[in-house]
């Protein structure tokens, strides 16, 4: 009997030993606090174990107080030595002479520079020196991103909060899926995203995609359209079509809890402009081959009356003139003014009655005829001259007019308006017509009464936001940057979301992006990277934007205290030309 007690004792011993090693070897180095670079409750250093590794973006966790713990992003790792100086390795290296081994032995640590995410007791003090630092694991990071509170909020409103947006990736190995509060990101809490980076590099489309595949699949998609602007060759033209994955890429679908599949044909409807050989050839103005079924728009006189203005966003008019000269036209052809009653298509207003006569300016109201020449000139280089087709004398039973076709939105459909052709005025114009359309429906400036199937949410996705809404125009509103910030401060009180992308967040208008609650950057050119619209970032975080390799994003969202890296699948669908 006592040799049984001794053997149990003996083994229980060696378990805790085991653990106790178990432990140990998990430790990868301690808090270093120094009078120089001390702890506080925003930062803290550590040094390394000897052959231990650690990389910028890595989540760590602290023992402190309490028996809480304090996890922190690792943003650098520093290498120090016992050296008062450089000239001092120099000399010990026998002047530079390339000896086998110095005449000084130096004695080195690595050091990693870490930013407070979070504590798991709310104790915000400085950790302490000496203490204990380990990688942090899927909970652990969860726990470090306030993602646990997610988890939470779903248990206890019996709703779904968590996104899936990307896998984070340890250097040691570990992975831990990095999710987004839906109403952070759909409000009503904020709303919004916005990605930055290198064309080509960035895959900022593949990531917006991505993300919307994921909220149609995670959340009810019957509350749910979305409209996504094709702006580069055929990229968003056949999302309806399967590609093969290789099977790495299905297990990172799979770690995200996602399908990977392809937009379902049934629920895609694709929205193509109008071209110069449409009429005989029966074909969309695209890159590529057309995808089947598709609808074609085009815009005549008459359906455009109320969106003219769009079509001089780009033109400089420091005294009014021609948007005046706009509220006159616009007003004349939509109440059916006598003067105007003649003018039924394009070439009636360019040519005749009441802007011209004989191929002479006339005076309309209180604008000179010098002014209304000036705008018969640019609107006929518009629509006539630089025309890629768009605009027709009128609408034949193969066109749609687009703002009919994007007001019967439908949960859980998506909406792709190909604009990759169309002339920079023109783009401009669909784009307009777009956010307005559905603005004036969401708001109720339509005078329309609101369908009650009209999806509660609606996401429109464009690329090359600053074309838009570019950070030059600040004071100087026009028509379409209006629209823009109107979605973007106002939308998402009306269930209107802003999904958008460009190369360098700084040529985009502040306000806008500003709003945006959620921020992507991918790979960052060096210069770039110090403009203001990087302000929010740490200074070391910044620096390692510009080595990025492609498929890696930094995600900040509000939920998160420090932005994190991640990666994401590859899309399951076929991709155009540009692969952005």
């Amino acid at each position: 009997m006592v040799e049984l007690e001794n053997s149990q004792e003996t083994a229980g011993s060696g378990e805790m030993e085991s653990n106790e090693e178990r432990n140990t070897e998990s430790i990868i180095g301690r808090v270093s606090a120094t009078e120089r670079d001390p702890s506080s409750a925003e930062r803290f250093s550590f040094w390394l174990r000897p052959d231990f590794r650690v990389n910028p973006f890595d989540i760590v966790g602290v023992e402190h107080s309490e028996e809480s713990s304090t996890y922190g992003l690792v943003t650098n790792i520093r290498h120090l030595t016992d050296a008062p100086s450089h000239l001092s390795n120099y000399i010990s290296n026998d002047f530079g002479e390339m000896v086998d081994e110095p005449n000084t032995p130096r004695q080195g640590a690595n050091v990693a520079e870490s930013a407070v995410l979070s504590n798991t007791s709310d104790i915000y003090m400085p950790v302490q020196n000496e203490a204990r630092v380990r990688f942090a694991d899927e909970d652990g990071i969860h726990s470090a991103l306030g993602i646990d509170s997610m988890r939470e909020k779903e248990n206890r409103e019996q709703r779904i909060v968590r996104l899936p947006a990307g896998v984070i990736r340890m250097s040691n190995g570990s992975e831990a899926v990095a999710y987004l509060d839906a109403d952070y990101v759909l409000g009503p809490e904020a709303a919004h995203i916005n990605v930055s980076g290198i064309s080509g590099l960035a895959t900022k489309t593949s990531y917006i995609v991505f993300l919307i595949q994921s909220i149609l699949q995670t959340l009810d998609s019957s509350r749910i359209a979305t409209i996504l602007l094709n702006v580069k060759y055929d990229d968003l033209l056949h999302i309806h079509e399967s590609r093969g994955l290789m099977p790495e890429e299905h297990e990172l679908w799979e770690r995200l809890g996602l399908r990977a599949e392809p937009f379902p044909r049934e629920r895609v409807h694709y929205l193509l402009p109008w071209g110069r050989t449409s009429q005989t050839t029966g074909r969309p103005n695209t890159f590529g081959d057309p995808p089947m079924p598709h609808q074609m728009y085009a815009y005549s006189l008459r359906e455009t009356a109320d969106k003219l203005d769009l079509l001089f966003s780009q033109v400089p008019d420091p005294w009014d003139t021609i948007g005046a000269l706009l509220g006159e036209v616009m007003n004349g052809i939509q109440n059916n003014e006598s003067r105007f009653r003649q003018v039924r298509n394009w070439d009636d207003l360019l040519n005749g009655p009441p802007l011209m006569d004989k191929g002479v300016p006339q005076q309309v109201g209180q604008i000179r005829p010098s002014s209304v020449g000036r705008f018969v000139r640019l609107l006929r280089r518009v629509v006539r001259t630089r025309q890629s087709g768009l605009f027709v004398p009128q609408l034949s039973t193969r066109m749609t007019p687009l703002d009919q076709a994007v007001g019967r939105l439908k949960g859980g459909h998506t909406y792709v308006v190909d604009i990759a052709r169309l002339q920079p005025e023109e783009q401009t114009l669909v784009f307009g017509d777009v956010l307005r359309t559905i603005y004036e429906i969401y708001s109720g400036e339509s005078g329309v009464d609101q369908d009650d199937d009209l999806p509660e949410k609606v996401i429109v996705f464009v690329d090359e936001l600053n074309k838009y809404a570019p950070a030059s125009a600040r004071g100087q509103d026009t028509p379409i940057l209006e629209q823009v910030l109107d979605i973007a401060e106002r939308g998402r009180s009306f269930g209107i979301i802003l999904f958008s992308a460009q190369q360098f967040l700084s040529a985009v208008h502040p306000r806008v992006t500003g709003n945006a609650a959620t921020k992507v950057l991918g790979r960052i050119d060096s210069a770039e990277v110090n403009e203001g619209g990087y302000r929010f970032l740490d200074r070391d975080v910044k620096s390692h934007l510009t080595q990025l390799n492609k498929g890696e994003l930094i995600l900040s969202h509000p939920i998160y205290r420090q932005p994190v890296k991640v990666v994401f699948p590859r899309p399951p669908f076929q991709q155009g030309r540009s692969h952005a």
